[in-house]
This record gives C-alpha cells, sequence and structure tokens, in this order.
C-alpha cells in the first residue's frame, strides 16, 4: 500500500489536480464578482459567504496536500516561489480582518484570483519573461524619460506662452507628452503650435494667452520627431525586450520539461567518476612500475 506522501505525490503530479484548482480559482473569482452586487447579497448572502468559505478550506487542503508531497523533506516545499505565493494568499485569506480593515480583507479574495498564474503554465511563462525583462527594460525606460524630459523643457520654453493649457510648467508639458505618446489627439496640440492658439483653441481651455503665436513648420518638426521617436522607436524596444525575455523564458521551460539541468548533472557525475578511475589507475600503473 502507497504511503501518503506517496499518494500526495501522485496527486499533484496529474493534470487533473491541476486543472482542479483552476477550477477553484475560477469559483473564487465568480463569488467576488457576485460580492459586488448589493441586490444578490442581501437575498443570497449567507450562500455566496458559505461558497467563499468552502473554497477556503479547498485552497488549505490544496497547501497541505503540496507539503505533504514533499514529505520526508517539508523544507523542499518553501524552495518554490510559487508555493510562497500561495501560502501568502490564503494567510490573508485567513486572517480575522475587521472594522477599518475590511477593505484590507476584500484586498486578499480579490488576491485569489492572481493564482491563475500558479494553474496555468502559459502565464507562468509570460511572468517568468516580465520579470526577465525588468533589467533590460529599465535601460530602456531611462532612455524614455529623458527624451519625455529634453522635449518636455524645449516645450515649455518655446510653447508655454503661446500655450499655457499644455506647456505651462514642466509638469503639464510632460502630462501632454505622455498624451502624444498614446497617440491620444495629439494633432490637436501639434496645431494649436502651428497656427497659434489664437486662431485653433482646445475645448475646455479658459483665459487668453498671454502671447498667441504660430510656429509653422518647426512645430511640426518637434511634434512628429517625439511622436516618431518616443512612441514609435523607444516603445517598439519595449516591446522587442518583451518577445527576446520571453524566448528565453520558453526556452528554459522547455529544459526543464526535458529534464536537461538533471541530464547535465548526470553526466558531469559520470564523468568525474570517469576522471577518478583514470586517476586511480595511473597511481596503480605507477605503483607497478615503481
Amino acid at each position: 500500500m502507497k504511503s501518503l506522501p506517496t499518494l500526495a505525490r501522485d496527486l499533484v503530479g496529474r493534470p487533473r489536480f491541476e486543472g482542479a484548482v483552476v477550477l477553484v480559482i475560477l469559483t473564487a473569482a465568480l463569488l467576488i464578482g457576485l460580492e459586488t452586487s448589493r441586490s444578490i447579497m442581501a437575498s443570497h448572502g449567507e450562500w455566496v459567504r458559505s461558497a467563499d468559505r468552502v473554497v477556503l478550506a479547498l485552497f488549505l487542503l490544496e497547501i497541505v496536500i503540496r507539503f505533504t508531497a514533499c514529505w520526508p523533506h517539508p523544507g523542499r516545499y518553501f524552495l518554490n516561489g510559487w508555493n510562497w505565493f500561495d501560502l501568502s494568499i490564503v494567510t490573508a485569506a485567513l486572517l480575522p480582518f475587521g472594522g477599518p480593515w475590511v477593505a484590507v480583507a476584500r484586498l486578499a479574495r480579490v488576491l485569489r484570483v492572481v493564482r491563475l498564474i500558479r494553474g496555468i503554465r502559459r502565464l507562468q511563462v509570460l511572468l517568468g519573461a516580465l520579470l526577465k525583462s525588468l533589467p533590460s527594460m529599465g535601460y530602456v525606460c531611462c532612455l524614455l524619460a529623458l527624451h519625455f524630459y529634453v522635449y518636455a523643457v524645449i516645450g515649455v520654453f518655446v510653447f508655454r506662452d503661446n500655450d499655457p493649457y499644455h506647456f505651462g510648467t514642466l509638469g503639464d508639458a510632460l502630462l501632454t507628452l505622455f498624451r502624444m505618446a498614446t497617440l491620444e489627439d495629439w494633432t490637436d496640440v501639434m496645431y494649436i503650435a502651428i497656427h497659434g492658439s489664437d486662431r485653433w483653441s482646445i475645448e475646455g481651455f479658459i483665459g487668453t494667452p498671454p502671447a498667441p503665436r504660430g510656429f509653422g513648420i518647426w512645430a511640426v518638426l518637434y511634434c512628429v520627431s517625439f511622436v516618431a521617436i518616443g512612441a514609435m522607436v523607444i516603445i517598439n524596444l519595449l516591446v522587442g525586450v518583451m518577445v527576446s525575455s520571453l524566448s528565453e523564458a520558453q526556452a528554459e521551460t522547455l529544459r526543464d520539461s526535458l529534464g536537461v539541468p538533471e541530464m547535465e548533472n548526470r553526466e558531469r557525475a559520470i564523468l568525474e567518476s570517469i576522471n577518478s578511475v583514470e586517476a586511480q589507475v595511473r597511481d596503480l600503473k605507477e605503483l607497478v612500475r615503481r
């Protein structure tokens, strides 16, 4: 008869187990959505809360099964970052929040939905790719921030008197450039700079600018160059970094699924054994020669 840890390992290794976990997480997400409806909670609130307690009990059962599967080396459970992830979410849901901490309790229940990342392998690969891309994305973001800052300072110095609504301060200029980078009505900003705020106005602007003036082709060069560099080149660099990191994450997942690290460790151990035998043979030959 199989021992309890063996049965737990067999259960954790089955695809149906992961499918059942995903189903429970989706049920938790549905219950959270039902809690947002006052009419449903007024008529069926007790049923919803009871189902929520059942879901929490199933999450606890899953943790117990995974912990048992690591026996007789229970410390291995804590070597997996995803196990820490699950344990922290379930522990937060068990804490007795009340009074002003009700919002925290609701947030803890919402975080259960995030456990889909653990249940779906593809989401784990995407998250791993995102984490891998953070160092490279940091440099790209620094380049993007420098690009925004330079253009914002130029915009304040050049267009402030003509268009104080968009370029009155450095903060306004940065917000305007962010809007232009998203391609949201960036042509309105350009037309105001081209023709002057006295000839081309924007809805919602109040007051008369100090010195309305059209900048013509210079405004076109400023706006088009910013959009071309910021919204197209640099953002495409971010996409390229993400794609590269996704490829690396998929390659590592494939290596893990094929057991490449274990094979490499075995080959290394075999080579070390062969080298050891060869050394012993050399020592034996030397002894015989003497």
